[in-house]
């Protein structure tokens, strides 16, 4: 007993050290998305509600690539624990080549939606704002590929500082830009919420270059360039990881359709609803985010045991992320709650968006444990490589239980808001109760397995 909990707290410290980086990084994306959402909020009520829904929309073709880029994590990972160098910088060379396919297909599928907007059932005046800002965005999507696949690269050989000090210089740039260009400060033009946009295009661009110089100056780098350089790119790793990646990015891709989805509802209900419903998704996002880097953290060193073939650690890494995640979760809903009404007022001097918004929290406050639960072991199960079940929960959670509970309760039993953000609570938890369940079964199965030999 003593051995376990010795093992449990190395594994805090562990976690603690490799995902503080990450979470620092995430929350400087969230601080991002605060800063953006008032700067926009108090340029105008029309540029908040546009922003909102272009923003969900974006979220879900981000967070697919994202979840695709998450591949490599137990490829790279597993040669990181054996300590191969060479195959390490190889596997880099064929994510880079991965991920750029991935990135091609979402931009020809955004630039499809870009040409379809006004058939989404948006309000006619907020059109004219959501097409400049929508394509500026759109320009964005390959960077984002190439940031992910540095930044994937870099925390799973345990630098996870270097993406921490990338995304913080690059939200200092944006934030900066977002002042002049949205406001027209100085001898920039005021550009409200396309300025935006621009900030965010210019930030991005910034950040690659800055990621390019930081792999390039740290020495620890030079033992992968040998299989980077040398290396052809193997048509086997590619598939590997495009099979690995494609269910992450399914399964992260339908879970933000739920949410993006529900903007699209909100957006049916009216502005201010959709207004309400995006500084609840920024608010939430803060939770999400934390709980992610948690989860990434302990991915990253169970793909490490995952190369080893060491399945109680694998499992002990795992519950102990999740001790971390559920005090987390408790902490931060304490905090909303107690400031839900300043909250409301750093977005918007709205009064009405306000009144809606303190209405979304109860939904929102609802589904943090869920949200906590599923996020830790989807990301246990990505360690080690087990994701092509997550396509079919996500699907049964996402998309057959959470979107129809929205239109149930928001339109069906006339809930309004309220009624479509309840059906958030119900899609996450069906997630959770599905990801610890195969978690626990390939724990078992390979303990089990492991006895008999």
């Amino acid at each position: 007993m003593h051995t376990i909990n010795e093992k449990y707290i190395t594994n805090y410290k562990k976690i603690i050290r490799l995902g503080t980086p990450i979470v620092i990084g995430q929350l400087g994306n969230i601080i991002l998305g605060f800063i953006d959402t008032i700067m926009v909020g108090h340029y105008s009520a029309e540029a908040l509600s546009a922003s909102g829904f272009v923003n969900n929309i974006f979220n879900l073709g981000i967070i697919a690539l994202l979840g695709f880029s998450y591949g490599a994590t137990p490829v790279i990972g597993a040669h990181f624990g054996r300590k191969d160098n060479e195959n390490v910088g190889a596997s880099f060379k064929d994510s880079i080549f991965a991920n750029t396919i991935a990135g091609a297909i979402v931009f020809a599928i955004y630039t499809l939606l870009l040409l379809n907007l006004h058939n989404m059932g948006q309000p006619e005046e907020l059109l004219p704002l959501m097409r400049p800002y929508f394509f500026i965005l759109l320009l964005t999507l390959p960077l984002t590929t190439i940031f992910n696949t540095f930044k994937q690269f870099t925390d799973t050989v345990a630098a996870t500082k270097i993406a921490m000090w990338v995304i913080m210089t690059g939200n200092i740039i944006n934030i900066l830009l977002n002042y002049l260009f949205i406001y027209g400060i100085w001898i920039f033009p005021e550009l409200g919420l396309t300025g935006a946009g621009i900030a965010t295009l210019i930030a991005r661009v910034a950040m690659i270059a800055l990621f390019v110089l930081l792999i390039k100056r740290e020495s620890r780098f030079k033992n992968y360039s040998k299989g980077f350089h040398e290396r052809r790119i193997e048509k086997r790793e590619i598939k590997d990881l495009c099979k690995i990646g494609t269910p992450l990015a399914l399964q992260m891709g339908m879970e933000t359709a739920s949410f993006s989805l529900a903007s699209l509802l909100m957006g049916w209900l009216g502005a201010t609803e959709l207004a309400a419903f995006q500084v609840m998704c920024i608010t939430g996002s803060l939770c999400f985010l934390v709980y992610y880097g948690i989860g990434a953290a302990a991915s990253i060193r169970i793909s490490h045991h995952y190369g080893r073939g060491e399945w109680e650690n694998i499992r002990i890494t795992a519950t102990a992320a999740f001790h971390i995640i559920m005090l987390v979760a408790a902490i931060l809903s304490i905090a909303i709650a107690l400031s839900q009404n300043h909250l409301a007022m750093l977005f918007t001097t709205d009064k009405s968006i306000q009144t809606m918004f303190a209405a979304l929290l109860i939904p929102m406050l609802a589904y943090q444990v869920s949200d906590g639960i599923q996020i830790n072991y989807a990301n246990a199960l990505r360690g080690i490589a087990v994701t092509k079940p997550l396509i079919r929960y996500a699907f049964i959670a996402y998309i057959s239980i959470s979107l129809p509970v929205s239109y149930l309760f928001g339109f069906t039993l006339k809930m309004g808001a309220i009624g479509v953000a309840l059906g958030l609570p119900f899609g996450l938890t069906a997630a959770a109760l599905l990801y610890y369940t195969r978690f626990r079964k390939e724990i078992k199965r390979h303990t089990v397995h492991k006895i008999t030999k």
